[in-house]
């Protein structure tokens, strides 16, 4: 990859930067609250959480732009351990979790996103754009009639805005204008200060209250793990998408030795730990933000919002916020995913529509995205698997059949390969051509053992030839059959 400058990261976009980042600061705030409610935790903890993530990952990330805090997905995973130990052992399991995502990134782990197919992306865009919508819900129960007509006019003014001037992004001329018609016919609305209390002081250091013994260890790592898992799915495949949206490359390996730090930090600023949130990264590119600014303007501001500007911030409404939600659930689906569906292969839309299917249901983005791949996973095993092909000649002067194999072996398609032979043949010799076949795995190899050692019980000899290196390689390594049988080396293809 490209190494680029400080100012190509930092500097060429900077008041559009800044104007996104002020808006992805105002779309934290209530979502901090809401996760540390459903985390268990103080709401300060989520909104340090949001500022030193945030802040930190825009330094030390791999994906500019993209916004990373406290969010539902780590928040879910530590609520029995808040329960059962409190919340000093969820700061000591998140620093524990930063430390095995920068162990992720030294390992070059970022580059397993190869694995995961455009069919698992597209289902976790769509899953997401989902539970963003469903999570505004709340808001709109229950609510007087005018809340609907503000969060109708919010949408009006995101939309129409753009067509007139994009001088100023519309989801903050959204939050500014429903916020000042709220104050000023003093509207009975849910707001941002109902949502939870704000701190009133800048967060300390401080090394969490835990015993540092094995009995400490013991408890939190199996959090720290799903924490680190879960927080790296979510990063890396938010950073993906953010790839294929902004035209430019990320640096994967980065983004976990990033994402590792900023939870480091933030456990030890008193904050749980998070990960990459694709609401609000969609809302910074929508707004303009492409570069680090983006996301350290938004961490910055927010704590300054909340400890300074508190009184002011706490009485936006709900109704201005969820506008600007639902601007991004529509934004964000993939709404080409639906017309594909007749066109793209099955295999590939059941994959699609498995995935928003197990994450939408069970809320955990790291199942739905395992089985979106372990499906892929299958599809793929079973076309290759019908690629595999056996052809053979007889040569009835010298009592010999030639068998060509073509194609990959390996633990799908052994059983077809031993399928394809007549070891009862009234025959004296075999000859397997392999030169246009390669073995993958010890259940290959084993199967090639099966097929010699049948043709031997029944008296006919086996002559292997065409082996290409990288299968003689696994052959002389783990066959049994004979250590010695002739081969005759090409190039692998």
């Amino acid at each position: 990859m490209k190494k680029t400058t400080f100012r190509e990261e930092w500097l060429f976009n900077v008041r559009a930067d800044i104007l996104a980042g002020v808006v992805v600061a105002l779309a934290l705030i209530p979502e901090a609250l809401a996760f540390s409610i459903i985390a268990g935790v103080d709401p300060k903890v989520g909104l340090y959480a949001a500022f030193s993530i945030a802040v930190v990952s825009a330094i030390a990330g791999g994906r500019p732009a993209m916004i990373s805090a406290a969010t539902g997905a780590v928040a879910l995973v530590i609520v029995s351990l808040v329960k059962n130990h409190g919340v000093e052992y969820v700061l000591a399991a998140g620093i524990l979790a930063g430390l095995l995502q920068i162990l992720a990134g030294l390992l070059r782990l970022g580059g397993l996103m190869r694995f995961v197919s455009r069919s698992v992306i597209t289902g976790f865009v769509n899953a997401l754009a989902i539970l963003i919508f469903l999570a505004q819900l709340p808001q709109l129960r229950g609510v007087p009639a005018y809340v609907y007509l503000m969060v109708a006019g919010g949408l009006a003014i995101i939309y129409l805005l753009p067509r007139l001037t994009r001088a100023v992004p519309s989801p903050l001329v959204c939050i500014v204008v429903l916020t000042a018609i709220s104050i000023a016919l003093h509207l009975k609305l849910r707001t941002v200060g109902d949502m939870g209390s704000f701190p009133d002081q800048l967060p300390i250091p401080a090394i969490p209250k835990v015993p540092l013994s094995l009995d400490t260890l013991k408890i939190i790592f199996p959090y720290s793990l799903a924490i680190a898992v879960v927080g790296l799915l979510e990063s890396l495949m938010t950073a993906a998408i953010v790839d294929d949206f902004t035209d430019t490359p990320s640096d994967k390996n980065r983004e976990c030795r990033g994402q590792g730090l900023s939870n480091i930090v933030a456990g030890f600023l008193g904050g749980m730990p998070g990960c990459a949130m694709i609401g609000q990264t969609v809302i910074n590119v929508k707004s303009g933000g492409r570069g680090r600014l983006s996301t350290f303007i938004a961490g910055a501001f927010l704590l300054v919002l909340v400890v300074f500007l508190g009184r002011w911030v706490r009485q936006i409404p709900m109704a201005a916020l969820v506008a600007v939600m639902i601007m991004v659930s529509i934004s964000t689906f993939s709404w080409r995913s639906i017309r594909n569906l007749r066109t793209h292969p099955k295999s590939s839309s059941v994959v699609m529509v498995a995935t928003v299917i197990v994450v939408v249901a069970t809320g955990n983005l790291a199942i739905g995205v395992l089985v979106g791949v372990l499906l892929s996973a299958v599809f793929f095993m079973s076309k290759v698997r019908r690629v595999l092909t056996v052809d053979s000649e007889l040569d009835e002067a010298n009592s010999l059949r030639a068998y060509f194999v073509r194609g990959q072996v390996f633990f799908a398609s052994s059983e077809a390969l031993v399928s394809e032979f007549d070891f009862r043949e009234p025959i004296k010799s075999v000859r397997l051509d392999l030169s246009h076949a390669h073995f993958w795995d010890i259940t290959a190899i084993d199967a090639l053992d099966r097929i010699v050692n049948k043709f031997r019980r029944n008296g006919i000899s086996v002559d292997l030839l065409g082996v290409t290196r990288a299968s003689a390689t696994m052959i002389e390594k783990y066959a049994t059959h004979d250590k010695g049988f002739p081969t005759h080396f090409e190039p692998s293809h």
